[in-house]
């Protein structure tokens, strides 16, 4: 479908007045196209059904039911119920194994028929009274792939009292098999939905896992532990952050762990609070010393640490100039420009670029750090030759910094090559990008004119985008939205001494062409 006229020409506006708009130079994250946290990783990560657990009494029957089993126990269903509830413990036992079997079938297990039998009242009986371990740990595990099925299946196991099951046997000293299940079972509610989240932290959720992650705990229960930590973190509107304040110091002690999963958890658990507005979350959040451990894993050996562990910076940095400096001082530029030289990583580099770009927004020492640091000329690297949204992201970088860089900072800039780049991405095809590079180009130019009495009275900047063909470039500009239109125009007129005789804009257009044909599309994305 086809926007009309007075909508392409009033988004054309919308998008050039916020190309790099001084209050808007920040927090620029489209969520929903950023590869870093992508839709698998939350399907994936968010509930975790378990066909096996990680550890299981010796004497557990692993086998799995045929296909005839299958349809004989779901026919049998309301006498294996009954039997949940037989004074004989072994009945008991049989009757929970067959539950907890058919809700382990790897592909779409039976939960509504489990539930609709009237198994879950009884089953959560067995893990809250069952005087047999093994008895409550079959159920654990049963009502924990309930726990995994979705929102409405979870709600039913919730108005059963199953979270407050689950939380006591955590909180009590209770087989450490019944323990790990309960507290896998606690992420999988937690990961269901926000209201399931917040039911939990009301319940002491957090406080009771908290105290599961010291070193003396059993590795396999402290990674799940700190799975359910970060699921109790996440999600938006965020959890109230006085349940979770408690868990920043904890989340920060884990980072220095050896155990690559229980970093890579806690990294995405700091990520979650890091992220939205709340400046005082984010300053809490450095007061613990999290920045600078964070930094040193933004170049740790494994991607599944790199990215959380950028995701969190990148969150700092959208906050205040002096939360943006501590992230500078706690050596983030060194590790970011090695992130963006050696990963090969389309959606890693564009998350760089993006943290970047919230850093040159900043202040003129801070624009200044990023050029010492030699990271700006990753960033022109970046803007000429990788693929189209890392340049773009790497372009609002360069142009946020010509938005209040010094002139010597400018100067800076143009002996390393930004003047090029930015012109060949006026041709391209999405409107923002040429937006956000035209504003860069007219920013260097205004320094540049500062600069004519010492070269002959002639804007040396105009003279290096002559040279690399960037005013020929602005001169095949027809046919553009007239903001568009105006602002070229009015470069030529104003740094190159002539107006473009030739150029004209077309009111009724609704596609615009261009005369080179390196562009990235034929047509405007709005």
């Amino acid at each position: 479908m086809y926007r009309s006229q007075r909508d392409e020409a009033a988004a054309s506006k919308k998008f050039y007045k916020q190309g790099i708009d001084p209050e808007d130079l920040k927090k620029r994250r489209e969520e929903s196209s950023f590869s870093i946290r992508k839709k698998k990783r939350e399907e994936q990560m968010k509930k975790r059904r378990q066909i096996e657990p990680p550890a299981i009494p010796q004497n557990t029957d692993t086998t799995r039911f045929s296909t005839e089993e299958i349809k004989y126990q779901l026919e049998n269903l309301p006498h294996t119920v009954a039997l949940l509830q037989s004074a004989d413990a072994k009945e008991r036992f049989k009757a929970v194994v067959t539950l907890r079997k058919l809700l382990s079938i790897e592909k779409n297990p039976p939960i509504d028929e489990v539930i609709g039998s009237g198994a879950i009242p009884p089953l959560v009986a067995v893990l809250n009274q069952d005087q047999d371990a093994n008895n409550q740990f079959e159920a654990a595990w049963a009502l924990t792939n309930v726990a995994s099925g979705s929102t409405e299946q979870t709600s039913i196991l919730l108005a059963n009292g199953g979270a407050e099951a689950f939380i006591g046997k955590i909180g009590v000293a209770s087989s450490l098999l019944v323990k790990e299940q309960s507290v896998w079972a606690v992420g999988n509610i937690a990961g269901d939905s926000q209201s399931c989240r917040d039911y939990l932290l009301s319940l002491g959720a957090m406080e009771i896992l908290l105290r599961e992650t010291g070193e003396d705990v059993k590795p396999s229960l402290r990674k799940n532990v700190v799975w359910s930590i970060s699921n109790l973190c996440r999600g938006k509107p965020a959890p109230p952050f006085d349940y979770i304040k408690p868990a920043i110091p904890v989340l920060k002690g884990l980072l220095d762990t050896i155990d690559t999963a229980i970093i890579a958890d806690a990294c995405w658990a700091l990520s979650y609070i890091s992220d939205g507005d709340d400046e005082d979350k984010i300053n809490y959040i450095l007061r613990q010393g999290v920045c600078p451990a964070v930094v040193r894993l933004l170049n740790h050996q494994a991607p599944s640490v790199q990215t959380p562990a950028l995701r969190v910076i990148g969150n700092i940095v959208t906050g205040e100039e002096h939360q943006t400096q501590i992230a500078i001082e706690s050596g983030c530029l060194p590790a970011l420009k090695m992130m963006l030289d050696n990963n090969t990583k389309k959606g890693t580099k564009r998350e760089v670029c993006w943290t970047l770009s919230n850093i040159t927004a900043g202040n003129q020492d801070q624009i200044g750090a990023v050029i010492q640091s030699n990271v700006i000329d990753s960033l022109i690297q970046q803007m000429s030759e990788s693929e189209f949204d890392v340049r773009k992201e790497a372009a609002w970088a360069i142009a946020n910094a010509t938005s209040s860089a010094t002139s010597p900072q400018i100067g800076e800039l143009v002996r390393r090559g930004c003047i090029p780049p930015l012109c060949d991405l006026v041709m391209v095809s999405d409107i923002r990008v040429v937006v956000v590079s035209l504003e860069g180009l007219e920013n260097i130019l205004k320094h540049g004119e500062l600069l004519k009495q010492h070269n002959n009275h002639i804007n040396p900047y105009a003279q290096v985008m002559e040279r690399c063909g960037g005013l020929q470039q602005l001169e095949k500009m027809n046919g553009y939205p007239a903001p568009i239109f105006e602002k070229v125009a009015g470069l030529i007129r104003n740094y190159f001494g002539f107006a473009e005789e030739h150029a004209h804009t077309d009111t009724n257009a609704q596609s615009f062409a261009f005369e080179q044909s390196n562009t990235e599309g034929s047509n405007f994305n709005f």
